[in-house]
């Protein structure tokens, strides 16, 4: 099983530019076939062209250009730091402190005779410390300290989550680009078919061996493919801004799916009790659960640790010139070592208030872990069946849209003959575009469902994109 990497550093994000150039010098060029699908265009002097992308390119400049996932890695660094600040409550602490002043005294003294005798005085007064504290008993430090190292964990593995869905959105947004382009591709090959027997039937027409009624039909099935082919097209150019959106580039292209190279096989019936133990073991989700309800535990114990005294060691060397009145022009240095208790007696119910929120919160935060347990089983469980049915689905539909082609060819013999209708060729000819359409929606469906699968299991890196991207044309 492949392994996450837990501190995954921050990517360095570069330019769109400099993205777009190293995407156009990786991408193989792609079959002329599907340019009227995609929409291609010149670009203006100084934009960035267009690119042409597999999945796998398209999941590398993700990871480098997705704004998520950089919040996400920002993110993990700053709750990172927690570690190293509650480490630093533990060790030593030096502090150094001066001062000077100017000291202008006037004092009023009764006299001899009576009368009272003023006098002023000035002088200069000034102080050096240095302070060393070492904590050598501080239980609310210590569990800080624990609690720190489980928020980083949970920092990580909320990262590696966000590593996970970056694999899932981009291959959802690539295959929903896909499904666009293709659709995009059955509607104006139908419209094309359509438009054939328009002509057709208005020559027959003319011929005098037609009705009118062909001609009608084959110009309504017309008229519907070109609404539908304008919403084909707004939906392929919505879906490729999507896909833009992650990897911070305009996409011309995408590549197509290879029928030869996909091989859709239904997994093991036994190996989804081993799916739901891996995506148990290994879930980023469940890792950052795990952390947060022992960063809980150890705030129960900060907040107990408000009943329990400190002990630190102190050791202090100070330096002092004319401190006081009676000691001007006088200097002292002073070194002392020595410990300090201190013993908390009453806080007003505070820490007991504390104590009862924390376990309130430990008990949430446990409830949430064996909810989000529960259902981690059952989306596993449904991304398994998307995989078993969605193999027998794609052997289903291959069959029918061979049985389809079948039927347009001999409705359109018939018809010749004078056995059936153009309304029947047009029937047959919706008919296989729509078994098409679906199997091509099967085979979509099944790809996603293995990245969604492998990303519960916590294997959605780039060897599971390259598997998917295997089955893609070069």
């Amino acid at each position: 099983m492949p392994t996450m990497i837990s501190h995954r550093q921050p990517a360095v994000r570069r330019p769109l530019a400099a993205v777009a150039l190293a995407i156009a010098a990786a991408a193989a060029p792609l079959p002329a076939a599907a340019q009227d699908a995609a929409g291609t265009g010149s670009t203006p002097r100084g934009a960035t062209a267009p690119l042409s992308l597999n999945l796998a390119q398209a999941y590398r400049a993700a990871l480098e250009q997705d704004a998520v996932i950089g919040a996400a890695e920002a993110a993990a660094a700053a709750r990172r730091e927690r570690l190293p600040q509650a480490r630093a409550q533990l060790l030593p602490n030096v502090s150094a402190n001066a001062s000077r002043f100017r000291n202008d005294l006037e004092s009023v003294q009764p006299g001899l005779a009576g009368q009272p005798v003023r006098s002023e005085q000035q002088y200069t007064s000034s102080s050096r410390a240095l302070t060393i504290r070492q904590p050598l008993y501080r239980p609310f430090n210590f569990a800080d300290y624990q609690q720190a190292k489980a928020q980083v964990e949970d920092a990580n593995a909320t990262l590696d989550k966000e590593l996970q869905n970056v694999a899932v959105r981009v291959s959802g947004a690539y295959l929903e680009g896909l499904l666009a382009q293709d659709q995009l591709a059955l509607v104006l090959a139908q419209k094309e078919a359509y438009t054939t027997q328009l002509d057709a039937a208005r020559k027959r027409f003319a011929a005098g061996a037609g009705v009118r009624t062909d001609i009608d039909e084959a110009q309504a099935r017309v008229d519907m493919t070109v609404a539908q082919e304008l919403e084909a097209r707004q939906n392929l150019d919505y879906t490729k801004r999507q896909l833009q959106v992650m990897v911070n580039a305009p996409i011309a292209r995408l590549a197509p799916v290879d029928p030869d190279k996909l091989r859709a096989t239904a997994p093991d019936p036994g190996a989804l009790l081993r799916w739901t133990d891996r995506a148990e073991q290994a879930s980023p989700e469940l890792r950052a659960l795990r952390a947060q309800l022992e960063a809980a535990r150890f705030e129960i114990e900060k907040a107990q640790a408000g009943h329990k005294p400190t002990l630190d060691a102190i050791a202090q060397w100070s330096i002092s010139d004319s401190d006081n009145v009676t000691r001007v022009n006088s200097r002292y240095d002073n070194k002392s070592i020595g410990i300090q208790l201190n013993v908390p007696l009453y806080a007003g119910g505070y820490v007991n208030s504390q104590v009862r929120q924390a376990v309130a919160e430990q008990e949430r935060v446990g409830l949430a872990l064996e909810a989000t347990r529960r259902d981690l089983a059952l989306r596993v469980e449904k991304e398994y069946r998307g995989l078993t049915e969605g193999a027998l689905r794609i052997r289903a539909l291959e069959q029918a849209v061979r049985s389809a082609e079948t039927m347009v060819h001999s409705n359109r013999r018939s018809f010749e003959a004078g056995s059936r209708t153009l309304v029947d060729v047009l029937n047959a000819e919706e008919q296989r575009v729509t078994a098409l359409r679906d199997l091509a929606n099967a085979r979509y469906l099944y790809m996603i469902s293995r990245i969604r699968l492998r990303a519960l299991a916590g294997e959605a890196d780039e060897q599971a994109v390259q598997e998917i991207n295997a089955w893609l044309q070069p």
